[in-house]
Parts: structure tokens; C-alpha cells; sequence
């Protein structure tokens, strides 16, 4: 599958890199919320969003990839206005939008903000709120209180200080999937050269920058306002999330599919943080319908071998 990459400038004259892969057609356009860490030259599944006939369109947050760090806080409310200026550059009118991780949220954001520019929205392994539904270490959780009301170059400098450490001396090494949360339940994912290779690819992107973006991320999601509640995104959501997921499992979703109007969860069995590769095929068919066409049987014959156990309803 092919994939290119541009350079967009937004209205506060930062540059931000625009990955697009998938159909050329632009019909069914998908815009892709990348987790943290993570960049927007990531395809969850080539053969899936080919089959399906959907374009992909993935920005790189600030501070990943090749996208301008911001100067000021860069937050969920900001990173949902940057894909709203995308998208309206592009004329692209009302898209599908999905997001994986971290990206959820982004996603969300946009659905509740720009409720003009969101057809359909899929969440895919996003946290919930840690007040709500505990996930995040202890240490961390004290060492966020303690940055809490602190200015931006402060919250920066202590968030690089931490997180330099954990950046890996190889990002394409599998075992660096631990730090998109990948455990046990993803072995199978990763045993696929192509998607362990996907993962390195995104990873390394990740950190082009070095920790600028995921520290951003961090500040932005943990010590500063969403942007946004709940029950204001009204876009028809499904949440897919592993059942094996160590970080954020079921309950996530189950807090999520309570607090959005309207959503539905469905959990895949023997699936981990990184079920995005597996469930890709299923994000799609919410996102933009049934495959358009196989391009060919080979395709056709791959995708299904590829696809994982039909997701189980949760009520």
C-alpha cells in the first residue's frame, strides 16, 4: 500500500504533517487519531482500509513526526481545532474519524466540538478519565498533582526529565511495544512481521522529536480541561476494546458507552491495547459500511485470514 506524507500550515503558522494512505478516491475519508506515543504514518491494517475503499487521513500531533511542536500547551480542545482546520482546508465536509489510545480522545474532542465536520467517530482502547476509572501509576498520578497549576516550560522540563529514560535505543525492537501498553494478550499482533513492523515504524516516528510530543500529550490530557463532556458528542460511536487489555480493559469502555448518548461497546476476545491492528476491519465497516470492493481475491482471501474472532456485543 501506498502511503504519502505532506506539510499543511495552520492559522497560528505552525506546520503540521499530513500522512494519507489507502484509496485515492477521497469518497470515504477517515481521519486517524494516533495514540501516544505514536505519529500519523500508521495504517492499523493496509489490506483493510484497501479493501475497504476508505482514505486515511493522519495527522501527526505537535511535537511528533514532522509536525511543529506549539509553543503554548498543546491539548485535547487544541488538537481537535487542529484536525477541525484540516478538514476544512481540505473541503472534506462531514468525515468518519477514529481514534486509538490517547487519539480517542482527540477524536471525541472533534465529535463534540465540530459536531458539523463528524459522521461517525470509533474509539479504540482509549483510557477513561483516571478519576473515573483508575489507571495510571501511583508515582505518576503524584507526579502530575505536584505539576498541577505549574507553567507550561515547568510541566515540559519535568515531563522530559521523566520520560527520557523510557525512550528506546531501538523503537523498531518489539519489546518497545510496551510503551503503547502492549502485554501478554498481544503477543499475536506482534507476531505479524507486517504489524510488528507497522508498530516499529510508528514508534520511531514517535520519538523523531524525542520525548516533545508524548510529554505534551501527557500535560495536555492530565493537568488541562478536555474541551469537551461526554454528552456532547452525538455522533454514532462504537468502542472497541480488548479483553486482555492490562491498561485500559472493558471497564473503560463500559465508562465510555455509559457517558456518551450515543455508543456501544463490543469487546474482542484475546485482545490486548494494541487490538487496533485486529479490529481494524470492524472500525471500518462503523465507519464508512462494508468493504466497496475487493481488489482482488488474493485481497479478499488475506483480509479474512488476517481478521480476528467476531467481537462480542457488551450490554
Amino acid at each position: 500500500m501506498s502511503s504519502t506524507g505532506e506539510m499543511i500550515t495552520l492559522r497560528d503558522g505552525r506546520r503540521m504533517a499530513v500522512h494519507r494512505s489507502g484509496a485515492d478516491t477521497g469518497r470515504r475519508v477517515v481521519v486517524f487519531c494516533h495514540p501516544a506515543p505514536g505519529s500519523g504514518a500508521f495504517d492499523p491494517d493496509p489490506a483493510a482500509t484497501r479493501l475497504a475503499g476508505a482514505t486515511l487521513l493522519a495527522p501527526d500531533r505537535p511535537g511528533y513526526g514532522g509536525s511543529e511542536p506549539a509553543t503554548g500547551w498543546s491539548d485535547l480542545p487544541a488538537a481537535a481545532d487542529d484536525l477541525a482546520e484540516l478538514i476544512d482546508q481540505r473541503g472534506l465536509g462531514r468525515v468518519a474519524v477514529a481514534g486509538w489510545s490517547a487519539g480517542g480522545r482527540v477524536a471525541l474532542a472533534l465529535a463534540a466540538r465540530r459536531p458539523d465536520l463528524v459522521r461517525r467517530v470509533a474509539v479504540l482502547a482509549t483510557p477513561a478519565p483516571d478519576e473515573e476509572v483508575p489507571w495510571l501509576d501511583p508515582g505518576q498520578r503524584d507526579m502530575l498533582a505536584a505539576l498541577r497549576d505549574r507553567p507550561v516550560a515547568d510541566v515540559r522540563a519535568a515531563l522530559d526529565a521523566a520520560l527520557t529514560p523510557l525512550v528506546p535505543a531501538d523503537p523498531r525492537d518489539p519489546a518497545a511495544a510496551r510503551l503503547l501498553g502492549a502485554n501478554r494478550a498481544d503477543e499475536a499482533a506482534l507476531a505479524d512481521p507486517a504489524t510488528a513492523a507497522r508498530i516499529g515504524d510508528l514508534l520511531a516516528e514517535a520519538f523523531a522529536q524525542g520525548t516533545r510530543g508524548l510529554a505534551d500529550d501527557v500535560a495536555g490530557y492530565s493537568l488541562r480541561p478536555w474541551g469537551f463532556t461526554p454528552d456532547q458528542v452525538r455522533a454514532d460511536t462504537l468502542l472497541l476494546y480488548g479483553a486482555g487489555d492490562a491498561l485500559a480493559g472493558p471497564e473503560h469502555g463500559r465508562w465510555w458507552r455509559d457517558a456518551l448518548p450515543d455508543a456501544r461497546l463490543e469487546v474482542v476476545p484475546d485482545a490486548g491495547h494494541l487490538l487496533v491492528a485486529q479490529s481494524w476491519r470492524r472500525a471500518l465497516d462503523h465507519l464508512v459500511g462494508p468493504p466497496a470492493r475487493a481488489t482482488s481475491a488474493r485481497e479478499a482471501v488475506a483480509l479474512i485470514l488476517r481478521a480476528s474472532s467476531p467481537p462480542r456485543p457488551v450490554r
